[in-house]
């Protein structure tokens, strides 16, 4: 679940009374009185491609996953009178959910034949498209390839996504990432908390949406025409604590599933939000 939460700002990730913006000009929810938990709930289906040879890097991965979220936020049916419109729109008047499954081979192919778009990391050249299996060849480390699907009813999965394992993505890195390139967005993951790499990659696709509602249009036309750079890091605990703290926005977890609910697990910095 993502949290929007002002007191977030002052208290650390001390419990607040706010999860929505309360600004009606820049929130995207509705504002009548109604308790999400009320609402009908949606998931975002997101689908990693593992396959047994070659899997993805983990920070591949994770930041194939945020850029696959903002890539669907940004779409042309995602808005207005588009034909995911209404679903995108369900979805973020509830509870923000988002669930990471596996898939490899036939059931990739499967997976693909459904509505959806596949992003593809930049080891693996091509950033995103529409169908097939375009992009970085099966067994090519570190190309990861996400294929995010407009929001689905909780209990209302398709059929090829619902029979897809969520657990084996534990995936690892064959060292220290590098440091982020300058001026590019961080989505700065929580240290010591543990997280498999499916859940972590659902966690940066809170950052980066985040991140995305706090932006002006201006700034979203930017990130988007930039092609969404943006890099996933772990801090030193110390810097975690700062971060925390700074104003940037915070994702703090519901706690369905691995870890404690109100856990701050992602801080999204994004150049244009920093304060100072």
């Amino acid at each position: 679940m993502i949290r929007r939460n002002p007191s977030l700002r002052q208290a650390g990730c001390a419990p607040g009374t706010l999860d929505r913006v309360t600004s009606a000009e820049t929130s995207p929810f509705p504002h009548e009185a109604v308790s999400r938990d009320d609402l009908p709930q949606f998931v975002l289906p997101l689908v990693v491609r593992i396959e047994r040879t070659g899997p993805p890097t983990r920070t591949d991965a994770l930041e194939t996953a945020a850029r696959a979220v903002l890539v669907l936020l940004a779409d042309e049916r995602s808005a207005g009178e588009g034909r995911w419109a209404r679903a995108v729109q369900d979805w973020q008047d509830a509870r923000i959910r988002k669930v990471v499954r596996r898939a490899r081979g036939a059931e990739w192919r499967r997976a693909e034949a459904l509505p959806g778009i596949t992003v593809t990391s930049a080891a693996g050249g091509a950033a995103e498209h529409g169908a097939g299996t375009a992009g970085s060849p099966a067994g090519t480390a570190g190309a990861a390839e996400v294929r995010v699907f407009p929001p689905v009813p909780l209990d209302g999965w398709p059929k090829d996504l619902a029979r897809l394992q969520v657990s084996g993505t534990d995936l690892d890195d064959p060292g220290p990432p590098p440091p982020p390139p300058p001026g590019v967005p961080v989505l700065w993951l929580a240290p010591r908390l543990g997280m498999t790499a499916g859940k972590a990659m659902a966690q940066a696709g809170h950052g980066a949406q985040l991140a995305w509602w706090e932006l002006s249009g201006a700034e979203r036309a930017a990130w988007r025409a930039a092609g969404f750079p943006l890099a996933v890091r772990t801090p030193a605990p110390e810097r975690w604590a700062e971060l925390v703290a700074s104003g940037l926005p915070v994702v703090r977890d519901a706690g369905y599933t691995e870890i404690a609910a109100g856990s701050c697990t992602v801080v999204a910095d994004h150049p244009a939000l920093r304060t100072g």
